[in-house]
């Protein structure tokens, strides 16, 4: 036995001896820890796996008629096909899905109330009334409609009038509420966009991408569904005007619950689409397309595609334990592991079987811990590359232990650190 080993040695029966004569050989006995445990690996997931025939190479997206164009995973955010996806076009009408971000964030912060009595004044009905070439939403001008009503009049009918009305309510000038849209589309991480006006008639320096555009959508998808959710109605009434929703896919694919429509001289027509078949939401946007019905034909056709060739599993729920850590100095010897929001990804048909998951915790980890307090990180990895990963939480707390189980603790900490 070497001298080091006789020293450690010599510490523990000094130290143990102190604890039998402190609290009984019973106590100290029981207190002994159990060896280490390694750190638990995910689990592999268990759904089955996809026919042979689909582990073949992913063909190349349909031919697009439009100057950009670009179709991305929702969960992921991850581009699966584009063409041009940063270059900056105008977004036309399109821009009212960032003026919808900005009023559900504004609700959401207490600032306005979906009940407040929008006035669609004169200057919004001179702008964007029925007596311009735009689309307008109907309302009366110098009279009031309730906010959730005027900005359903925004989204199903592209009111002009309403986006400009709805500027004014909540950020007091058309101005004002575009730097709003631009302190939000920083916030989301939109990189190469500007706004200078809420309803998207082209004017200087108002510009967008395609990749934008469609992180814009995935955004306001996650962050505001009940807004989102407006994008789906087909046709809305105002008084005495029905007008339908421009979106054609709406009625030709049951699975498509938006976007947004655009055209003008300069954009061409454009339109973000996005549909959601089982786990899987995908969301296309078709910039500069030569016609209302070639828009829809080409968003269709990158949506069909991206279903047909791509899949999202769910490998971890909020419910599932993904492992255990030991914890020191707990009233409880070990912390539950899961994730605060469901993990999905996107992935090649065929390659789920490739799907390589894995864990980075603390080699150490001591109480107090509380519920749903972020301890490490798990990753999905495929071909060498992260295509996914979220924050591990604790599922429940682990409270602090008392004077001898801490002191106990200190020691282990201190013998396996050696």
């Amino acid at each position: 036995m070497t001298l080091r080993s006789t020293s450690r040695a010599a510490a523990f029966a000094a130290l143990t001896s102190a604890f039998l004569v402190t609290l009984g050989a019973g106590f100290a006995s029981a207190q002994t820890p159990a060896a280490k445990p390694a750190t638990a690996a995910p689990a592999t997931p268990a759904a089955a796996l996809p026919p042979a025939s689909d582990s073949l190479p992913v063909p190349p997206p349909p031919q697009i008629q439009g100057t950009a164009w670009v179709l991305i995973d929702a969960v992921s955010g991850n581009i699966l096909a584009s063409h041009n996806p940063d270059l900056r076009v105008e977004p036309a009408s399109i821009t009212k899905v960032m003026t919808s971000y900005v009023i559900a964030a504004e609700l959401k912060g207490g600032k306005v109330k979906d009940t407040d009595q929008v006035m669609m004044t004169e200057n919004a009905w001179r702008k964007g009334g029925a007596a311009t070439d735009g689309s307008y939403s109907g309302f009366a001008v110098n009279q009031t409609a309730p906010l959730v009503e005027m900005e359903k009049g925004m989204v199903v009918q592209s009111g002009n009038d309403a986006a400009i009305a709805l500027a004014e309510h909540v950020a007091g000038s058309e101005d004002a509420f575009a730097a709003l849209m631009n302190q939000y589309a920083a916030r989301i991480g939109l990189k190469n966009s500007h706004f200078v006006n809420p309803h998207g008639l082209s004017q200087e320096n108002h510009y967008s991408t395609a990749h934008d555009l469609a992180l814009l959508g995935r955004a306001l998808i996650h962050d505001f569904p009940v807004a989102y959710s407006y994008n789906k109605i087909k046709e809305l009434k105002v008084g005495p005007i029905t007008q339908p929703n421009r979106n054609l896919l709406l009625w030709r694919d049951n699975t498509v619950d938006g976007i947004k429509t655009g055209h003008h001289s300069k954009a061409g027509y454009c339109l973000m689409a996005s549909a959601l078949r089982g786990d899987q939401r995908l969301i296309s946007v078709v910039m500069g397309s030569t016609s209302e019905a070639q828009r829809a034909t080409d968003s269709q056709a990158l949506l069909n595609w991206g279903f047909r060739f791509y899949e999202t599993h769910k490998l971890y729920d909020t419910s599932k334990v993904i492992a255990q850590q030991k914890v020191w100095k707990g009233q409880t010897a070990q912390v539950q592991l899961g994730v605060a929001e469901p993990l999905l990804v996107t992935v090649p048909r065929g390659k789920y079987a490739q799907l390589k998951p894995s864990m980075d915790v603390p080699k150490s980890l001591v109480a107090p811990i509380k519920k749903g307090q972020a301890i490490g990180t798990v990753k999905v990895m495929l071909d060498g590359k992260v295509i996914a990963q979220r924050p591990l939480v604790a599922m429940a707390a682990v409270e602090e232990g008392g004077f001898f189980k801490r002191l106990w603790d200190e020691f282990w900490m201190w013998w396996e650190s050696e």
